[in-house]
């Protein structure tokens, strides 16, 4: 059966091994299918996935992005600007698109409220030990590099994994 979804997607050691030496053959011939397909990605690991029975409830149908689109859905989302900050963020994805190039002041928000990175400046770490102050860059000091401070953000992956992974939205969203 041929599925499809998003391009974007985390792939286990394990399935991508059998992808490349693929013991059943199934990932070779599903790959002579999509061989001459536009958008390979947005079905080739899904079909194969889906397809093949060790693999098949190992699905978490997510691809962790916010996109908005419009209903139903055309061939490109929409480019998301300041007015959809508050949406982006309820949605606890921690990857987001289409931003236009024009207009970078969506991104430019997101980096000082979101990751507290200020211009011309690494995200800060755990490990940034700096004042900040007067926007100074917190990581001109480091301290211990192994620490790790888990953030709003943070949280808010939280969230969604386990709203991912709950029984209401794990099993029946998989390859059926």
């Amino acid at each position: 059966m041929k599925w499809t979804g998003s391009a974007w997607m985390a792939l286990s050691r394990s399935f991508i091994d059998y992808c490349i030496w693929g013991w059943d053959n199934l990932p070779r011939t599903v790959l002579m299918y999509y061989a001459n397909f536009l958008s390979s990605p947005e079905g080739y690991f899904h079909t194969v996935i889906c397809n093949a029975q060790k693999f098949r409830n190992t699905t978490v149908n997510s691809d962790l992005h916010f996109i908005s689109w419009d209903n139903p859905p055309k061939q490109h989302p929409h480019y998301l600007r300041l007015n959809d900050m508050q949406r982006m963020i309820n949605s606890n994805a921690p990857f987001a698109r289409k931003f236009p190039r024009d207009d970078p002041a969506a991104l430019d928000k997101i980096d000082s409220d979101l990751l507290s990175r200020g211009p011309d400046m690494f995200t800060p770490g755990g490990w940034c030990v700096g004042s900040g102050k007067n926007g100074s860059d917190p990581c001109s000091v480091i301290g211990n590099t192994t620490v790790i401070k888990p953030g709003p953000g943070a949280t808010r992956l939280e969230t969604l994994i386990s709203a991912l992974l709950s029984d209401n939205n794990f099993r029946p969203r998989q390859c059926k």
